[in-house]
Order: structure tokens, then sequence, then C-alpha cells
């Protein structure tokens, strides 16, 4: 499956020097291992620090034990037993999507990622710390909160900054109306300053960034940062994608990253890990076997050894999926996808092709066990959306994703998963992604995301989160200074009720063409309506999409807006709906195609070639 993650396009905005170089080799700068080089420190020199007086923390782990994996029963069942290892349940067999293809093409200004990032790294931080900067002292102990109104009124009454560093605000959009003193740290403001909580510096200095980390350690670095962490507090960061590097300015500035740290997510990362993973755990993949090759032949070779036939899936083991999936069956095959990666004497795993469908679902690993939100339908590789081949480009949530039995083992499978994970030491968030077999039914992992991600924003919105929490909150619990007790079965089951299922669907509108440009028109942020005939028409400002009240309305989120470059593959915006946006038998409905060519419709922009010497056209940013 292709990474979800929230990003936006990066291309640099300004002069015609920029301009005449893009249009005349259409390559970004890569280093020696094709990686976008890193970009400059800001220009502007950055406050002295304040230090961390850290005999003032208190950073004692909470008393609670890490559980043992366990045999997480369907729903209904009581709180199982804490035992030495989980015994997995019966997983039926086989699902392989090939894995969507969400990479920014070469040769053109590029998005720092995928809107669906899964969008990917973190920092370490002690469970339970409480810091204080300047010399403060530490927060006194509190009474443990006991079940969920009380972790509700918690977070109604928080007093801790909680930044979400990012480039837009797509992933946790709307989890402001849970949490106080919560801040969107973004580089493109979709709102034009209209959103409370969201921020954005006024100096954003040369949008020109490799990725998503580069981003928001940029953001992190700015000066305008540093002053808004002074007058509020440092309190706790929380990010799709980050690195060391993140971890070690973030700790500069004293803001603790409410995450695991980015080497143990980096090594969750990894597929040939997470299958290792999942297979100790009872979660199998489609069938495969791992190993090295040298040529076609000895993939052949490695293949048959383990009955996969011929017809073949090969995955190396990091990156999006899109970027380092390959679906082999030739010779021929293999020569192109060799071209692009190296695969030969590097470890990879390969898989037999199935005929399969992709779902999904997040989870948090809490000290109490892991809780399992909603399942979802991916929505991959339609044309109409990504120009790439089985492309993430959204998500459907109704109630009939899965049959009953698929549904419950789904998530007796996530929730097996979670154990295993905390046995590495991991604790939070993470999303997989199960692959369900057309032809048998039977339900394999397809891909681990130890991070938040694209769909993170449909499992915080829908009725089992208002019957409930958003799943983010109990996230937040494991990096705050708080003890509380919850019953994980009770809240699992009440996830697990078809009644706390409602219909949400999101697209990502990404553009398609092969055409290079400035965008001077784009539809702004809020809530739109759409009539039968496809004409769209601005409703009313939102900062959200909770207020929709039918599938006739759509709240439109701008990512590429003027002054921005589009390019193909480029993100331009996402549209929730309260609608079905993709039929049971995978097509786009009626309704998701009148909202994409509307949306469509509004955008223009002016080419590259089309372009003013010395200057941008009217309407681009300076």
């Amino acid at each position: 499956m292709a990474d979800k993650a929230a990003s936006k396009g990066t291309a640099k905005k300004h002069g015609s020097k920029k301009a005449a170089k893009l249009k005349a080799t259409q390559e970004p700068v890569a280093s020696k291992n094709g990686r976008p080089k890193k970009r400059g420190k800001p220009k502007d020199a950055r406050p002295a620090l304040v230090a961390v007086d850290t005999a003032a923390v208190d950073v004692s782990p909470v008393d609670a034990p890490v559980p043992a994996p366990v045999d997480v029963s369907p729903v209904d069942a009581p709180v199982p037993a804490p035992v030495a290892a989980p015994t997995p349940a019966e997983v039926p067999a086989a699902v392989d999507t090939p894995a969507p293809v969400d990479a920014v093409p070469a040769g053109v200004p590029k998005q720092v990622a995928s809107v669906k990032a899964s969008a990917t790294r973190t920092v370490s931080s002690a469970r339970g710390t409480a810091a204080s900067v300047g010399g403060g002292t530490a927060t006194a102990k509190r009474k443990p909160l006991r079940g969920v109104s009380a972790i509700r009124a918690f977070f109604r009454r928080n007093t801790t900054p909680i930044y979400f560093i990012s480039p837009t605000a797509f992933n946790l959009l709307g989890v402001d109306r849970w949490i106080s003193n919560f801040h969107y740290i973004n580089y493109y403001d979709s709102f034009g300053g209209m959103h409370p909580r969201v921020w954005v510096p006024q100096d954003r200095g040369e949008d020109n960034f490799g990725s998503m980390e580069e981003m928001n350690n940029y953001l992190l670095t700015h000066p305008e940062f540093f002053d808004l962490v002074r007058d509020k507090e440092p309190g706790k960061a929380v990010l799709v994608m980050f690195d060391e590097e993140t971890e070690r300015l973030a700790g500069e500035l004293g803001i603790e990253v409410a995450l695991p740290s980015a080497e143990l997510r980096h090594r969750m990362d990894s597929k040939l890990v997470t299958t290792r993973l999942g297979n100790e755990a009872g979660v199998p993949s489609v069938p495969n076997v791992l190993g090295s090759v040298a040529d076609y032949d000895g993939l052949l070779k490695l293949a048959r050894s383990a009955g996969l036939g011929d017809d073949l899936v090969v995955q190396l083991p990091w990156g999006d999926s899109g970027k380092t999936t390959f679906f082999i069956n030739s010779e021929e095959s293999w020569d192109k996808a060799s071209a692009t990666q190296e695969l030969t004497g590097v470890e990879m795993k390969v898989m037999k092709r199935i005929n399969c469908r992709a779902v999904a679902v997040e989870a948090v690993l809490t000290r109490h066990g892991t809780l399992v939100g909603p399942i979802m339908a991916d929505i991959t590789g339609y044309k109409e959306l990504t120009p790439y081949k089985g492309g993430w480009a959204g998500n459907d949530v109704y109630l009939d994703v899965l049959t009953e039995q698929q549904h419950a083992r789904a998530r007796v499978l996530t929730q097996n998963l979670g154990d295993r994970l905390g046995s590495e030491g991991y604790r939070g968030f993470f999303e997989v992604d199960y692959l369900v077999d057309v032809d048998t039914g039977e339900l394999y992992l397809g891909e681990l995301n130890p991070r938040l991600s694209g769909i993170s924003s449909m499992t915080n919105v829908t009725a089992g989160a208002y019957a409930e929490l958003p799943l983010f909150l109990f996230h937040l619990l494991e990096y705050l200074d708080v003890d509380y007790q919850i019953n994980v079965a009770e809240i699992n089951a009440r996830w697990a009720d078809p009644d706390t299922v409602d219909v949400w669907s999101q697209v990502v509108v990404k553009q398609t063409d092969d055409t290079i440009g400035l965008i001077t028109k784009s539809p702004e942020t809020g809530i739109w309506t759409t009539g039968p005939r496809g004409r769209l028409r601005f409703s009313r400002p939102a900062t959200d999409w909770h207020d929709l009240q039918d599938d006739a309305e759509g709240f439109y989120l701008r990512v590429a807006g003027p002054g921005d470059y589009l390019y193909k593959g480029a993100d331009i915006g996402i549209l929730v709906s309260r609608g079905r946006l993709q039929s049971n038998d995978f097509r786009l409905t009626p309704l998701c195609r009148r909202w994409v060519n509307g949306i469509r419709g509004l955008v223009a922009s002016t080419p590259m070639d089309q372009l003013p010497e010395g200057g941008a056209p009217a309407g681009i940013k300076g």
C-alpha cells in the first residue's frame, strides 16, 4: 500500500530564474543516493534557546507494567488475562493488493510527500513524563483518570500546549474540538488566516523542500515558532513524519515529541520487519518468501522454492510502497523494475500475486492494551484522482466494508499485532492495511504504518469517536503526565458496535496531467454544495468537516493554492463527504465524479512557458 502522509507541494515559487531552470531541466537536485539534497538552515539567526532544568523534571515511568501480548477475543469477550505470548486466532488465507504508487515524478518540482502519509519517523519520550522549562518544577501528581468521562473532561481543561507540526492540518483536523491548547503548526495555510488554531509563519522563506521531515524541521527552527513556544511554553509535539534531527531540534526548544523514537519507528517501518512481527503475532501475510537474488532467474528460483509461482509481487524494505513495490511476471518486467531501483543483492519480500482489495484500520497501543478504530475501504488507483496505478486516493467508511466474520477477524488481528509491537517498546498510534482476497475471502497483513496516517482524519470523525473518544486522545495520554484507567474490552466493543458506524468518505484530488504551471486560482477551504449537473457552489466557511449536513454538502480542504506549483502528481485538495464516493463494485460513484470534475473546473494555472521574465504572474504569492 502507498504510504499515507499529509503533505503539500514544495516547489519554489519565486522568480523567473527558477522557472527557467525547471523548464530547461525538469529534474530536481538529488544526492548520490537518489534523495533530494537537504535544504540549508533558515537565513535568520535563531534566538538563544531556553535551557531545560533537568533536575526539576519528573521522569519516573508510570507504575503500570507493559502488558505481554495476549490473544484478543472478538468484541463481546471479557478482558483477557495477560499471558506469556499471544495465541493468534485462526486467520483466513490471503490478500495482497498491489501497493499503490504515490510517487512524485522525477523531473518536476515536488510535494513533500503524498497526503496519505502514511505518511513516518519520531522522538523518544518517556511515558508519563512532566517536563518543565527554564527551571520550573515538576508537575504534581494527580489522581488517576477513571473512565472515558474523566478523560474527556481532562482534555477539555488541558493546559499543556500540544503542537501538531505538519505541512497542513489535514491528518488531525477537528481534533482541536476535543483538546484545549491544541495548535496546528503548518507551512501552508489552507484557511487564509481564518482558522484560530492554525499557525503559519509570516515569513515562510523559499518552498524548496525535499521531504516532509525537512519541512517540519524548518518549522521547528523558524524564529517565529521560537517566539510562539516562548509565549505558550514548550509542551508536546506530534508529527506525521520526522527523524533524529527533529528530535534534536525539539529537544533544544524543551519540546517532547509525543511519539515513539525515530529509531524504533524506522525499524518498525521495514516491510521485512513487519512481516516477521506479523508472523510472530499470528497475523499472516500473503504467501511469501524473504531473500535476495542476483537476477531474474534467481528470483524465479527463490519464488518457486516457496511455491509462489511466476506471477510475483516484489517489495523492498523501506519507502513508499508505490515506489518500492513491483509486479513482475517476466524478464522484461524485471528489467523495467531494476531500472528504477536496485534489486540485485538486496533483501526483499517476494509474494504470490493475488486478486485482492484493500481495507485500513487505525489503532492505538496503550499501557492497558490495544484499542481498535473503525475499518474502512481504501480508494486507490482511479485515473480521475491520481496519475499513479494503485496510488492511494482516499477512503470510504460504511457498515458493510467487510462481512461480519471478516470484521471481527480484522479487529482480533489488529489487537494481536498491537500487543506484539508493545513487546518491542512501541506505544501509541499505528495504522494497518489488510488485503482481502476477493476469490477466497481470506484476510492478510498488507502494511504497517507506525504513525498517524491519511485515514486519521476519518477515524476521528466517525460516530464511534463521538460515542467514545477519538483514538488520538488515548495516544496523547501515553505521553502526558497523567495516570488513567480504562476497560479496553468495553471500549473495543463499543467501537465494533454497528450502530457507531456512519458513512464518511474522503478523496485526495491530484493533478493528473503531465504539465507544469503556477496556480492562479483554486477553490477556497470550506463547505461547498453540488447539484445533479455537477456545478459547485461555495456555501459557508468552515474549519473542518464535522458540520456537514448531508451528502449534498462537502468539505473541501485546499492543499495547493495560488502561488503553488501544479504538476503531475501534485495534491490539489481533499474532499470529505457524508456520502459514498466508491461503490461496492469498486467504481467511483456519480456523486464523487461530480465533486472531482467540479473541483478541477475551479483550478486555473499559468503554464511554465508563459511565465513573464523577471517575476511571477499576477496572483502569485511573493
